[in-house]
């Protein structure tokens, strides 16, 4: 046959090639690549014998009959390793849809490795869809929400040299965190007045120390520790307010505070707030918050989906 047959070997052992259906004391001559057999080898009739292979073993091999040079069998030799038990991790970013498992091997095989998911809970084995863009992710739809029983997901490593598993156990309500926010835009204004529930946190560019606000309960609060001109970062983090932990922090935004030269305010008008951020939560409902400086304001808004 003209097609080259696929023989998977483990790195650091000997390999044994047979040349086709031939008698094992048959002369034959073996090239790899179309050269000689440069690594260290020794041959046994129609045999090839490769000693503590590695990747530099890989190669198509071919051996030709002697005396006429007849080729009998090509060989396409492929080294590598059985798998070891992958890492495993579920989390659901769209509760309470559903949730997603990603899995990877900490060590690579060198050869393919194909993945078996299955997911069970309370005895029942749940439909897995794998990710069309993502090949160790797959997707899985609750099959009812508030759920007691757990979650039991087995990811199984399987090659043609071994296969090795990892099950993780998990209740819904332990895996539920939402994407960080999105689109944090920050634009310096005169002042204005808004409201918003989240969590920030806000630092001079040349500090190091974080300021953090919870805006859970507030619809205001006042920043008094503002420095005029200095170049701020500002980031937001966002909790579903009823089951979850918090997201990680949005993609840092870097603002200035708004700068205006210097006015007297008299005493009987009450001095307008003057950073202004806003926001829509996961259900992209609308909320603001307040924060001033004494006349240097940001104003932060996003879409956070």
């Amino acid at each position: 046959s003209n097609r080259a047959s696929i023989q998977y070997e483990r790195m650091d052992g000997d390999v044994t090639m047979q040349c086709g259906s031939l008698d094992s004391d048959a002369s034959v001559t073996w090239k790899v690549n179309g050269t000689d057999v440069k690594a260290h080898h020794r041959e046994e009739g129609s045999r090839l014998i490769l000693m503590e292979v590695d990747l530099s073993n890989n190669g198509l091999y071919s051996c030709f009959q002697n005396p006429n040079g007849e080729r009998r069998d090509q060989i396409n030799l492929r080294i590598g390793t059985s798998p070891r038990e992958p890492t495993v991790t579920c989390r659901s970013n769209t509760y309470p849809k559903g949730f997603y498992c990603s899995w990877h091997l900490q060590h690579p095989t060198s050869i393919p490795t194909d993945f078996d998911v299955t997911v069970l809970h309370n005895q029942e084995s749940l439909e897995v869809t794998r990710d069309v863009v993502h090949k160790n992710r797959c997707h899985v739809l609750f099959p009812e929400v508030f759920s007691s029983y757990p979650y039991r997901v087995n990811v199984t490593a399987v090659n043609a040299l071994g296969k090795a598993s990892t099950t993780i156990t998990f209740e819904e309500i332990n895996i539920v965190k939402p994407d960080p926010p999105e689109r944090v835009v920050a634009t310096p204004i005169p002042s204005n007045v808004r409201r918003l529930e989240y969590f920030l946190r806000y630092r001079p560019l040349i500090r190091d120390q974080w300021q953090h606000v919870e805006l859970t309960d507030s619809t205001a609060h006042t920043i008094t520790d503002a420095y005029a001109g200095k170049e701020y970062i500002i980031q937001v983090a966002a909790k579903d307010m009823e089951i979850g932990t918090w997201s990680d922090w949005s993609v840092a935004v870097h603002a200035t505070p708004w700068m205006d030269k210097p006015q007297q305010i008299p005493s009987t008008t009450e001095q307008e707030p003057l950073l202004a951020i806003t926001t829509h939560t996961l259900r992209r409902t609308h909320f603001d918050i307040v924060s001033a400086f004494l006349l240097h304001t940001f104003y932060i808004h996003g879409n956070f989906t």
